[in-house]
């Protein structure tokens, strides 16, 4: 049995074909290299919240270097090595603005040397502990293995990446292996926003933030959390004064659509209970959605679709990919899918000295102290056999859709970067064993989002409900009650802001009222970021959160109240001067931010502007 495994991972390849034959067979499809069946587009959503200057350990800094060490450079590396072995199987990953900063802010370099030098030393200090301790050599040669990661990691970046992985990012996607998306400016949770002004806003500077690090103009967007909300007359039920009151809101995708984004995803129950608005004619005009074998109106995620509010708004559409989630959950779920394999490394048991792991995952329900020693090539074999079965998944997939309906289909498969890496440490050794297997593909051709919207154009309009990839498709995980005081201070915070701006687009700003303007900005952006609500709902760092959220909202309050009583005669007192100073170097994102911005974010919503 154990050589059967191992044959299986060696030989995937050869005994890839038999297999693909019989079920063409079976099924009376004809077998083509040439004219693969559908597209399969792998997107990897990549975010962390501004943490730079914020607090190292438990919660900080400590998990930008983590996700650096353990998800962004092995992406890399195994993008490299494929680009390097011949194979091309091209995907989309999106990064969010914030995390860009963060990533290209000149302090992360040297954290990052620390982080690596001091889990080395770690490595070291626990392989003298076993010398001393444990008879079985096998903790000593993970020990080392673990010196060996980290010192590898650093050499990846100080050296082959030039300490950029931004700048690796955009050298790939120039190679065509990657296309970079783009994500709302912090992550904000973009539906429970409470003005337009405030989307369009995340979204502008998310698009500035992306020309600046990768020379283009972004073509698609994540929406955070997958979080869409369509136009309707919009209120809050929190009480809050200001956005209680219905009033008309642009759908998401018009705002998209206006900002010259072409594509956003989205969650596959949210496209089964879309609604047909519209059919897209060859020459361009629109067709009332009469469900035909052409235009079936299948609201399958194997097709692609426009998405619109209504049919007047079709003008304002926007393309949208949809998430598969059966294809899907064979990662995602520790329980049900790949990363619950008992060979793989255990998240959870961690040395009590150093938080190096040494043991495999052996029973996801066992007690911790059964969990036996890890064995990286017994989990690497593992990778590769689940890699090929993942294929297996993605091609029957396709070959039965082309099969029962003559069309060809494409598989989304969104996940979040950390996951392989991270969560899965092995995942990075399962993408690469993918990602050649596509390429390999008869039947599925690995594309990035954009090439397979131009591959397949969607034909079909329609309305999407309101929702999120969240439990139960909802909003719930960020405006549970334990969350609704958060949202009462931000509704308050942009109401403020808003005034704000209104008093000021219209008077002299001097160089520091600049300055009072745009750090209040950016302090607002921070202020918007869904992580803050997540990590209080999920209890994962809740006292972090709270603090974070706290702290912005009171220097954006602050920095509203030093811009409204504003002097050019007067200036700031010193203490100000010195609290605005520490405030900009403490929060430097977005440095290219201007209060004209948000004037910018204004006009675009104009036609659909909060009422006053």
């Amino acid at each position: 049995m154990a050589w059967r495994l191992r044959s299986c991972c060696t030989h995937a390849k050869i005994l890839f074909r038999p297999r693909l034959t019989a079920y063409f067979r079976l099924h009376r499809v004809p077998m083509q290299r040439s004219m693969q069946y559908g597209a399969v587009v792998l997107i990897l959503h990549t975010h962390l919240p501004y943490v730079l200057h914020h607090g190292t350990w438990p919660h900080g800094a400590e998990w930008l270097c983590e996700a650096a060490a353990e998800c962004y450079i092995p992406l890399l590396n195994i993008l490299e090595q494929l680009h390097r072995d011949g194979y091309r199987a091209p995907i989309t990953v999106d990064i969010s603005p914030v995390l860009c900063e963060q990533l290209e802010h000149p302090d992360f370099a040297t954290l990052f040397e620390h982080y690596c030098a001091h889990h080395i030393e770690l490595a070291k200090a626990d392989e003298a502990y076993f010398q001393r301790t444990e008879p079985n050599p096998h903790y000593q040669t993970l020990a080392r293995m673990w010196q060996q990661f980290y010192a590898a990691r650093w050499s990846d970046f100080a050296e082959r990446y030039n300490r950029s992985i931004v700048g690796a990012l955009r050298q790939l996607q120039e190679r065509g292996a990657v296309e970079v998306m783009t994500c709302a400016a912090t992550h904000g949770y973009l539906p429970l926003l409470g003005s337009d002004e405030s989307v369009a806003l995340q979204i502008q500077v998310a698009c500035d933030s992306y020309r600046k690090h990768f020379g283009r103009a972004p073509r698609g967007i994540w929406l955070p959390e997958c979080g869409y909300r369509p136009a309707y007359p919009w209120r809050t039920y929190l009480p809050v004064e200001h956005f209680s009151t219905p009033h008309p809101r642009l759908g998401i995708e018009q705002i998209l659509w206006r900002a010259g984004l072409e594509y956003f995803v989205t969650d596959e129950p949210l496209i089964r209970r879309s609604e047909p608005l519209a059919v897209v004619l060859p020459d361009g005009t629109l067709a009332d959605p009469t469900p035909s074998a052409e235009y079936p109106f299948a609201r399958t995620p194997m097709e692609l679709y426009r998405v619109a509010s209504t049919r007047e708004t079709a003008s304002e559409s926007t393309s949208v990919l949809t998430r598969d989630q059966g294809i899907a959950l064979q990662v995602w779920s520790a329980e049900l899918g790949y990363p619950g394999d008992p060979n793989y490394l255990d998240f959870h048991k961690k040395h009590f000295s150093s938080a190096l792991r040494y043991w495999r995952v052996t029973d996801a329900r066992a007690d911790m102290r059964y969990k036996l020693l890890y064995v990286p090539e017994w989990a690497h074999q593992r990778a590769q056999l689940h890699a090929f079965h993942f294929t297996q998944l993605v091609e029957r997939s396709l070959a039965e859709y082309r099969r029962t309906t003559g069309r060809r289909g494409v598989v989304c498969l969104p996940f979040d970067t950390e996951l392989f890496g991270h969560w899965w440490f092995e995942g990075p050794v399962f993408l690469y064993h993918v990602l050649r297997g596509l390429s390999l593909s008869p039947i599925a051709r690995p594309l990035t989002a954009s090439a397979a919207i131009e591959m397949e154009p969607p034909r079909e309009i329609v309305r999407l409900p309101e929702g999120s990839w969240g439990r139960g498709n909802h909003h719930d995980v960020w405006i549970e009650p334990s969350v609704h005081w958060m949202w009462e201070a931000l509704y308050r915070a942009e109401w403020r802001w808003m005034r704000l701006a209104e008093r000021c687009a219209t008077q002299h700003r001097t160089p520091t009222l600049e300055r009072l303007l745009a750090q209040a900005l950016r302090e607002l952006l921070l202020l918007q970021s869904s992580d803050w609500e997540f990590l209080v709902t999920t209890g994962s760092a809740r006292d972090y959160a709270e603090m974070r959220f706290f702290f912005h909202h009171a220097d954006f309050e602050r920095l509203c109240t030093l811009a409204e009583h504003y002097s050019p005669k007067r200036g700031l007192a010193r203490k100000d001067r010195e609290f605005l100073a520490d405030t900009e170097l403490r929060n430097a994102v977005f440095g290219e931010l201007r209060f004209d911005m948000w004037m910018s974010a204004t006009t675009l919503v104009r036609d659909h502007a909060t009422p006053r």
